[in-house]
């Protein structure tokens, strides 16, 4: 309803500030304040809210750019709801006035919150609404086999809270610092995916509230169409308010080993041998420099949990494999010193600067068949440069256990991560060159049989790149997104339906 409102009822239905938004105004394609309410501008007043809906200059820089930083798009407005029906009402007014909304993880530690999409998948255009996550932090419950938390949690926070009471998530990220619902909605990956599958695999079920402003609980057998586009489906058809996640028991140590191969072949037997052995309870690795520059090697990281007395026997877990032994690095560490393990490398990127240049990554599902051949041309076209102080996380997995449609996978049993996590040294000219080589490398990928991840950097994906992506999940998925978001105003950033 547009209306023109009077200073008193601005300010005794809002108690405003001026920087408080009233509503929409069509006229001038613009947030109105309180104060140019009272000066007679005509608005679609906002509902009242239980939280804050601000356009504070201040308030709207933090949501400028994402991790990524190579994308910005400055909201006009930032929900911090005080409560679901907060999201119902805007998520309605969104809808009723064609505006665009979206949830903004905000992540991080140490006060630096900040969308941790790193090519504008959180993003929404001019008159767009961002959902502050940070709002949405509460643990509600936590017991011995599952936690109940608010979208804006991090896994570390439900990790440290699920440690208290000896539990733990089976599936975690390598870095804890990310909101739950953001990475639900992508659907997350650590290193026991081999065992668990993706994070978005240990979801019991969802809170949401949908593009047509319904609250709903979604599970497998609750809603299952919308269970399932919710999770791995870039926030399309609802957003995520509450999680009820799995647990299992904790280990209270872990020994870890770092073994290095200066043989590809000899890494993907060895990665395949142990992980069909099931001898360790996390397995990644890496593509990095060997130590002189000469070129590329591998690392396989794999790590046995145990608690108490019962140490895991180290020369069982090592037969057979044929690293280079003399380099090996074993250590026994806490469990959660080795979860928390990329705190400390944070705090050395944000040091060298290297955490705050653009970061054009690029994430793949390889089949384990075209794999070798894959990261052959990738050896010979990345150099020291390319990662800058990033890596190049790279290990297998059983395709089986990643089990939500939207998740795709290759089409064989075993698929091996490709996740080139670029931090560009500080003064890189060359991020173009870097995206032009992920949407080359991408396409080459694609062609073998690979799937991408959803994070990432790859210029020009268009619909039909999308609908090739999604493969035989795509009419499921759009027949989901007509009917919980017929209006399409949930995260375009993502820009699956154009």
């Amino acid at each position: 309803m547009k209306t023109t409102l009077s200073r008193r009822r601005v300010l005794g239905g809002f108690a405003a500030t001026a920087a408080t938004v009233v509503g929409w105004s069509a006229a001038s394609q613009s947030w109105a304040t309180a104060a140019e309410v009272a000066d007679g501008v005509a608005v679609a007043e906002a509902p009242a809210l239980d939280g804050t809906l601000t356009t504070s200059a201040a308030e709207l820089e933090r949501f400028r750019h994402d991790f990524g930083r190579m994308k910005t798009s400055a909201p006009w407005a930032v929900l911090r709801p005080g409560s679901d029906r907060d999201i119902v009402r805007m998520v309605n007014y969104a809808r009723a006035n064609n505006l665009k909304i979206a949830v903004n993880g905000q992540g991080g530690t140490n006060g630096d919150q900040e969308s941790h999409s790193v090519y504008g998948q959180a993003a929404v255009p001019a008159g767009g609404i961002s959902i502050d996550a940070r709002a949405m932090s509460r643990i509600i419950s936590v017991n011995a086999t599952n936690a109940v938390v608010e979208a804006g949690v991090t896994w570390g926070q439900l990790t440290d809270a699920a440690l208290k009471v000896g539990k733990t998530p089976p599936a975690l990220p390598d870095y804890l610092h990310l909101s739950i619902g953001g990475t639900l909605s992508i659907g997350g990956i650590g290193g026991t995916v081999q065992k668990y599958g993706l994070l978005c695999d240990n979801v019991h079920s969802l809170d949401v509230v949908t593009g047509t402003g319904q609250l709903l609980t979604v599970s497998a057998s609750a809603y299952p169409d919308l269970f399932h586009s919710v999770l791995s489906g870039g926030g399309q058809t609802a957003i995520i308010l509450r999680a009820k996640v799995k647990l299992v028991a904790a280990p209270q140590r872990s020994v870890v080993f770092s073994l290095f191969y200066d043989d590809l072949a000899t890494y993907l037997a060895d990665g395949e041998k142990v992980m069909a052995e099931n001898r360790f309870h996390v397995q990644a690795g890496e593509m990095l420099r060997r130590p002189d520059d000469s070129g590329w090697r591998y690392k396989m990281e794999v790590a046995a949990n145990y608690s108490g007395t019962a140490v895991p026997d180290r020369a069982a877990l090592l037969a057979g494999l044929r690293d280079n032994r003399a380099q090996a690095v074993v250590e026994d560490v806490a469990y959660r010193d080795y979860m928390f393990r990329l705190d400390g490398y944070e705090t050395y990127l944000k040091e060298s600067g290297h955490w705050y240049q653009p970061k054009p990554w690029l994430s793949l599902f390889l089949p384990a068949s075209k794999t070798k051949a894959f990261m052959e041309v990738v050896e010979r076209e990345l150099t020291a440069g390319s990662l800058g102080g990033g890596f190049l996380l790279f290990y297998p997995y059983y395709t089986r256990k990643v089990t939500r449609p939207l998740a795709v996978q290759p089409n064989e049993s075993v698929g091996y991560l490709f996740d080139l996590l670029r931090f560009p040294d500080p003064g890189e000219t060359g991020i173009p060159r870097m995206l032009e080589q992920n949407r080359q490398l991408y396409d080459r990928a694609v062609a073998l049989g690979a799937k991408r991840y959803l994070v990432g950097a790859i210029p020009g994906m268009t619909p039909a790149d999308w609908k090739a992506h999604f493969g035989t999940r795509w009419e499921e998925f759009y027949r989901a997104k007509r009917r919980w978001d017929p209006a399409n105003v949930l995260t375009p950033g993502q820009g699956f339906f154009g």
